[in-house]
């Protein structure tokens, strides 16, 4: 697919259902201008905050963030076919994600297994996908233990996200409660976790670990820390799944002295340049990386037009990013210079209550 010949955009929003938001949303977005415009909703699901969609472009997977499913103590992960001619949701089945509070899930490069991190027990788990998108009951549960520093944040584990990397041979946690990152061997005929201890990585006490992202070209590796603020730059070893530290950075001008909680990173399609979010400074730090290194230098900050900016995207032409303001109920939508990586609002923003994640997909072509 050239995203380039993309004249329309599906946005797929994620929310927290604990104020004005109803569930799930679709916005159309113009490939030409960035602008967003409502299409369709489900209603009825509780907090269906982080969503993931396969490769196929047919079905959406969303994780219920939530304690209780089904009279048991757990979370719950969604399966919902998307209609190729509208972009609508349809349920296809829920199964529970074991441990509770949900936070973060992805699919495995083979498409066969969603892996899942559950905040609230400390815990990651992977889901079965079975014909026609559905999911299947767990193949594998592992619950985190260990604390850190913080009395607040960290008496136990958090785990806040998961990733595999591009062989499918590594999954990678970072859990914000024992500031570590876990690496596990994954297998992905069985569905199947196993801790490679001597792999994982200890973070600055008190640092969060929360979000992590690969380069395009699989040596380099990037983690953001919630909780000081903080970027990690890492090495990556394809073949032993080991990250190596070479550079760390605030995420922060160095003249704010307030209460910040950084939440998301990703890089844009380029490679060239990786962003964060930053919530109580309300911003998108911008760095460019040394693609000949993985290192990274402060290009600047933008104002996200809103507060606690959770969570962000790039399209696939890397011509746009939009920022979801958590707190003030909008997405609004940057234009990207792609020589720079600086960021300029587009003068379009959409109201979307309590947006948590943004996932896109093309819907009409040229």
């Amino acid at each position: 697919m050239d995203a380039n010949l993309v004249k329309e955009w599906l946005v797929y929003v994620g929310t927290y259902t604990t104020g004005k938001s109803e569930g799930l949303y679709v916005y159309r977005m113009d490939a030409s201008t960035g602008e967003l415009k409502y299409s369709s909703q489900v209603k009825g699901v509780d907090n269906p905050t982080f969503l993931t969609i396969d490769k196929q472009r047919q079905t959406l997977y969303a994780l219920y963030e939530i304690h209780e499913h089904e009279g048991g103590e757990s979370g719950a992960v969604g399966a919902y076919s998307i209609d190729s001619a509208t972009g609508e949701l349809t349920l296809i089945n829920q199964q529970s994600s074991v441990g509770t509070g949900p936070c973060h899930l992805i699919l495995d490069k083979t498409e066969k297994f969603i892996l899942v991190a559950n905040y609230g027990g400390g815990s990651v788990s992977i889901l079965p996908i079975l014909g026609g998108g559905q999911l299947g009951e767990a193949t594998e549960f592992i619950q985190h233990e260990g604390s850190s520093v913080n009395p607040e944040r960290q008496m136990e584990a958090h785990a806040h996200s998961i990733y595999v990397d591009r062989n499918n041979n590594f999954a990678i946690t970072p859990d914000l409660g024992m500031d570590k990152v876990l690496v596990y061997n994954f297998d992905s005929t069985k569905g199947k976790l196993k801790l490679n201890e001597e792999l994982c990585f200890l973070s600055k006490a008190g640092a969060g670990p929360r979000h992590f992202t690969f380069h395009p070209n699989g040596k380099y590796a990037y983690l953001i820390n919630e909780l000081d603020s903080t970027m990690v730059a890492f090495t990556y070893d394809e073949s032993k799944g080991k990250l190596s530290e070479v550079q760390t950075l605030s995420t922060l001008p160095k003249d704010f002295n307030g209460t910040n909680h950084c939440a998301d990173l990703h890089i844009d399609p380029s490679g060239k340049f990786l962003y964060g979010s930053n919530r109580g400074h309300d911003s998108l730090v911008i760095y460019e990386i040394d693609e000949s290194t993985g290192r990274i230098k402060l290009v600047g900050h933008e104002p996200t037009q809103g507060k606690f900016p959770r969570n962000f995207a790039i399209d696939p032409t890397g011509n746009w990013l939009l920022a979801a303001n958590q707190d003030t109920d909008t997405i609004v939508t940057f234009r990207r210079d792609q020589q720079t990586g600086r960021l300029t609002p587009a003068g379009h923003v959409a109201d979307v209550p309590a947006p948590v994640c943004l996932e896109l997909i093309p819907f009409a072509f040229v």
